[in-house]
Protein backbone atom coordinates (compact mmCIF):
# COMPACT_ATOMS: atom_id res chain seq x y z
CA UNK A 1 0.00 0.00 0.00
CA UNK A 2 1.53 2.91 -0.48
CA UNK A 3 0.52 6.67 0.40
CA UNK A 4 -2.44 7.21 -2.03
CA UNK A 5 -4.13 4.26 -0.73
CA UNK A 6 -3.66 4.77 2.80
CA UNK A 7 -5.11 8.59 1.82
CA UNK A 8 -7.79 6.38 0.36
CA UNK A 9 -8.71 4.06 3.49
CA UNK A 10 -8.14 7.47 5.90
CA UNK A 11 -10.89 9.07 4.04
CA UNK A 12 -13.01 6.46 3.48
CA UNK A 13 -13.28 5.55 7.21
CA UNK A 14 -14.15 9.20 7.64
CA UNK A 15 -17.08 8.83 5.37
CA UNK A 16 -17.55 5.62 3.23
CA UNK A 17 -20.23 7.53 1.37
CA UNK A 18 -17.85 9.69 -0.08
CA UNK A 19 -17.41 10.33 -3.87
CA UNK A 20 -14.82 9.28 -6.20
CA UNK A 21 -14.73 12.67 -7.87
CA UNK A 22 -14.14 14.19 -3.98
CA UNK A 23 -11.97 11.16 -3.31
CA UNK A 24 -9.38 12.23 -6.42
CA UNK A 25 -10.12 16.39 -5.73
CA UNK A 26 -8.61 15.35 -1.98
CA UNK A 27 -5.64 13.34 -3.53
CA UNK A 28 -4.70 14.85 -7.05
CA UNK A 29 -5.02 11.37 -8.46
CA UNK A 30 -8.01 10.86 -11.38
CA UNK A 31 -11.00 9.35 -10.88
CA UNK A 32 -10.55 6.23 -12.60
CA UNK A 33 -7.04 6.04 -10.95
CA UNK A 34 -9.16 6.22 -6.93
CA UNK A 35 -12.03 4.06 -8.46
CA UNK A 36 -9.22 1.52 -9.67
CA UNK A 37 -7.53 1.86 -6.56
CA UNK A 38 -10.51 1.27 -4.57
CA UNK A 39 -11.50 -1.88 -7.11
CA UNK A 40 -8.04 -3.15 -5.96
CA UNK A 41 -8.42 -2.51 -2.16
CA UNK A 42 -12.07 -4.40 -2.31
CA UNK A 43 -10.41 -7.46 -4.24
CA UNK A 44 -7.78 -8.08 -2.74
CA UNK A 45 -9.59 -7.62 0.86
CA UNK A 46 -8.17 -4.29 2.23
CA UNK A 47 -11.27 -3.09 2.39
CA UNK A 48 -13.70 -5.89 3.57
CA UNK A 49 -16.68 -3.80 3.98
CA UNK A 50 -18.73 -0.66 3.38
CA UNK A 51 -20.66 0.69 6.48
CA UNK A 52 -23.30 3.32 7.88
CA UNK A 53 -23.07 4.01 12.10
CA UNK A 54 -26.45 5.15 12.69
CA UNK A 55 -27.37 8.00 15.00
CA UNK A 56 -27.52 5.69 17.79
CA UNK A 57 -24.22 4.61 17.61
CA UNK A 58 -22.62 8.11 16.90
CA UNK A 59 -24.32 9.43 19.93
CA UNK A 60 -22.29 10.17 23.63
CA UNK A 61 -23.17 6.81 25.78
CA UNK A 62 -23.24 7.53 29.34
CA UNK A 63 -20.81 4.88 30.50
CA UNK A 64 -18.61 2.70 28.30
CA UNK A 65 -15.97 0.77 29.28
CA UNK A 66 -13.35 -2.42 28.57
CA UNK A 67 -13.93 -5.12 31.10
CA UNK A 68 -10.98 -8.07 31.13
CA UNK A 69 -12.67 -11.12 32.45
CA UNK A 70 -10.70 -14.77 33.56
CA UNK A 71 -12.63 -17.77 33.28
CA UNK A 72 -12.27 -20.85 35.58
CA UNK A 73 -11.37 -23.90 34.27
CA UNK A 74 -13.25 -24.93 30.90
CA UNK A 75 -16.34 -22.69 31.41
CA UNK A 76 -15.83 -20.34 28.80
CA UNK A 77 -18.39 -21.35 26.26
CA UNK A 78 -20.85 -20.98 29.07
CA UNK A 79 -19.72 -17.69 30.08
CA UNK A 80 -19.64 -16.53 26.90
CA UNK A 81 -23.00 -17.38 26.31
CA UNK A 82 -24.03 -15.46 29.35
CA UNK A 83 -22.07 -12.38 28.76
CA UNK A 84 -23.90 -12.25 25.01
CA UNK A 85 -27.11 -12.07 26.66
CA UNK A 86 -26.43 -8.64 28.23
CA UNK A 87 -27.83 -6.21 26.24
CA UNK A 88 -24.87 -4.02 27.54
CA UNK A 89 -22.27 -5.95 26.19
CA UNK A 90 -21.66 -4.17 22.71
CA UNK A 91 -19.08 -6.64 21.53
CA UNK A 92 -16.68 -9.85 23.59
CA UNK A 93 -13.57 -10.61 22.15
CA UNK A 94 -11.84 -13.58 23.30
CA UNK A 95 -7.85 -13.38 23.86
CA UNK A 96 -4.87 -14.60 24.96
CA UNK A 97 -2.78 -13.92 28.15
CA UNK A 98 -4.13 -13.05 31.47
CA UNK A 99 -7.40 -12.49 30.30
CA UNK A 100 -10.00 -14.99 28.63
CA UNK A 101 -12.68 -12.02 27.43
CA UNK A 102 -12.29 -8.33 27.01
CA UNK A 103 -15.77 -7.27 27.13
CA UNK A 104 -16.90 -3.72 25.54
CA UNK A 105 -19.65 -2.54 28.35
CA UNK A 106 -22.33 0.70 27.28
CA UNK A 107 -25.25 1.54 29.99
CA UNK A 108 -26.89 4.63 30.53
CA UNK A 109 -25.26 5.97 33.91
CA UNK A 110 -23.16 5.04 36.67
CA UNK A 111 -25.73 3.41 38.79
CA UNK A 112 -26.66 1.40 35.83
CA UNK A 113 -22.91 0.19 34.82
CA UNK A 114 -22.60 -0.61 38.48
CA UNK A 115 -25.11 -3.08 38.59
CA UNK A 116 -23.96 -4.31 35.41
CA UNK A 117 -20.43 -5.12 36.57
CA UNK A 118 -22.25 -6.89 39.86
CA UNK A 119 -24.41 -9.54 37.13
CA UNK A 120 -20.96 -9.88 35.52
CA UNK A 121 -19.27 -11.14 38.52
CA UNK A 122 -22.24 -13.29 39.69
CA UNK A 123 -21.98 -15.21 36.33
CA UNK A 124 -20.81 -18.65 37.26
CA UNK A 125 -17.64 -19.78 36.13
CA UNK A 126 -15.64 -15.72 36.44
CA UNK A 127 -12.67 -15.88 38.50
CA UNK A 128 -11.70 -12.11 38.29
CA UNK A 129 -12.49 -8.77 36.21
CA UNK A 130 -10.59 -5.62 35.77
CA UNK A 131 -12.77 -2.75 34.28
CA UNK A 132 -11.59 0.50 32.23
CA UNK A 133 -13.82 3.27 32.07
CA UNK A 134 -13.21 4.77 28.34
CA UNK A 135 -13.39 8.97 29.26
CA UNK A 136 -12.76 10.37 25.53
CA UNK A 137 -12.44 8.49 22.66
CA UNK A 138 -9.59 10.30 19.97
CA UNK A 139 -10.11 8.22 17.10
CA UNK A 140 -12.62 5.91 16.42
CA UNK A 141 -12.33 2.66 13.75
CA UNK A 142 -14.98 2.14 11.45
Amino acid sequence: MDDLDQGLLSALRHNARIPVSSLAAMTGASRATVAARIDRLVANGTIAAFTVRTGHETRAAGVRAIVMIEVLGKLADKVADQLRGLPQVRALHSTNGKWDFIAELEDRDLVSFDETLRRIRLINGINTTETNILLKTRKASF
